[in-house]
């Protein structure tokens, strides 16, 4: 089982962003992480596990820890019910970051993937660590 934990920071929202992941395959650790200009937190938090399961094989079993309800929801739930509704929310708005929700649902579907939220702040270790990391890239800016 891979294990990948993803955060995404954003100075000033809309800022300096940066998102992060630690992937933990076979008790090797990778951690990789980079950062965007003039973005927003939202768009950060998509982008790590984005650019996480790009680093894996197709057909593995994932877990995915995040402490971002935006994206377990939107991916397990929300993405559903957009893309059944044309892309519009529930108030008959566009959905927002879309480009991003498509890209990381089109790759969940090589994986099988259980997503799992995780309190921010609340004292777990690579929560804490893939945070620092994402708040550090978006400082790169």
């Amino acid at each position: 089982m891979i294990k990948i934990y993803t955060d995404g920071s954003c100075l000033n929202n809309p800022g300096n962003g940066g998102w992060a992941a630690i992937i933990n395959q076979d008790n090797k650790i990778k951690k990789i992480s980079g950062s965007v200009k003039d973005t927003t937190n939202n768009k950060m938090e998509l982008m790590a596990p984005i650019m996480a399961l790009q680093e894996i094989d197709k057909n593995q079993q994932i877990e995915i820890y995040t402490d971002s309800q935006y994206v377990r929801l939107g991916i397990t739930d929300w993405i559903y019910k957009w893309i059944k509704n044309n892309w519009q929310t529930s108030k008959k708005e566009p959905v927002k970051n879309k480009e991003l929700w498509i890209q990381l649902y089109e790759l969940t579907k090589s994986y099988e993937i259980k997503w799992i939220w995780v309190k921010a702040h609340a004292g777990n270790t690579l929560n804490e660590e893939v945070d620092l990391l994402a708040k550090n890239a978006a400082e790169l800016n």
